[in-house]
């Protein structure tokens, strides 16, 4: 780990990505000591707004919750507000629960990338011929847009808009991975390049293909690319009903359970 500590582990989870930020045009990025928010119009259907460091007097932390919940809700965007074990006041999430969001539990997780002699735990699945991982140039980015758009059901214009952004910059941070079964598409996930950790991006199975490992088959394989690329350890920050306990199964630990309130 970082350090050797869990703590700084999720420090890289919740802090690191910002290193990593792409700019958009509509984006508002806000942040001083104890705040750290995310406003962007043109991602309504989520993504690239969050509140995801919120250290609140006490005594202000309601007319703070009141005036951001309400800005989002007038904009029409659909956000996230994450409450973790720095997070104050104490009872941020309860009053957040009272604003009308609705909480669900994310898992901060870790493991060190794989040495390229060493077997995996993660590549212990069935991958026969017919899934394939592949890492997606510009030239399969529409593609790659159009399954993560289809899995998570959203518009695929804002997607692509950032999607192209990112891979136009000199210093590329993300990489883009395309699932196949079959030859046919049928997951996309990509990762952050961190500059000392991997921070795997959430990915998706479209419903016709999954229960075939293509889930693990696209962890496998952006793990070993992040090794490759001299990353020796890799993050997440997984939801605990779905895809933090088939991590956990391929070998990550958890550092932290954070309460994400989404609105």
């Amino acid at each position: 780990m970082l350090g050797g500590s869990e703590d700084v582990v999720v420090r890289e989870i919740v802090e690191g990505p910002r290193r990593a930020l792409v700019h958009l045009p509509d984006m508002r990025r806000i942040e001083r000591p104890g705040w750290f928010q995310l406003i962007t119009p043109s991602f309504r259907q989520g993504g690239f707004n969050e509140v995801a460091c919120s250290e609140l007097a006490e005594n202000e932390a309601d007319a703070i919750i009141e005036a951001t919940v309400g800005e989002y809700r007038r904009l029409g965007i659909k956000f996230r507000w994450l409450v973790g074990a720095r997070t104050q006041p104490a009872d941020l999430g309860s009053r957040l629960e009272r604003a009308g969001l609705i909480r669900y539990t994310s898992c901060a997780m870790f493991v060190e990338t794989p040495h390229p002699e060493v077997p995996f735990a993660a590549e212990k699945v069935s991958t026969a011929d017919e899934v394939s991982i592949e890492e997606v140039d510009d030239a399969g980015l529409d593609l790659y847009t159009r399954v993560m758009a289809t899995g998570w059901n959203v518009e695929a214009g804002p997607l692509e808009n950032v999607h192209r952004r990112m891979m136009q910059e000199k210093e590329r941070s993300q990489r883009f991975f395309l699932g196949r079964y079959q030859g046919r598409p049928a997951a996309a996930a990509g990762y952050l390049d961190l500059g000392r950790s991997a921070y795997l991006l959430g990915a998706v199975v479209l419903p016709d293909f999954r229960r075939h490992s293509l889930y693990r088959a696209i962890v496998a394989a952006r793990l070993r690319d992040a090794r490759a690329r001299g990353l020796r350890l890799a993050t997440s920050l997984a939801r605990a009903e779905t895809s933090a306990p088939i991590l956990e199964r391929m070998g990550f630990r958890t550092a932290e359970r954070l309460s994400t309130y989404s609105g």
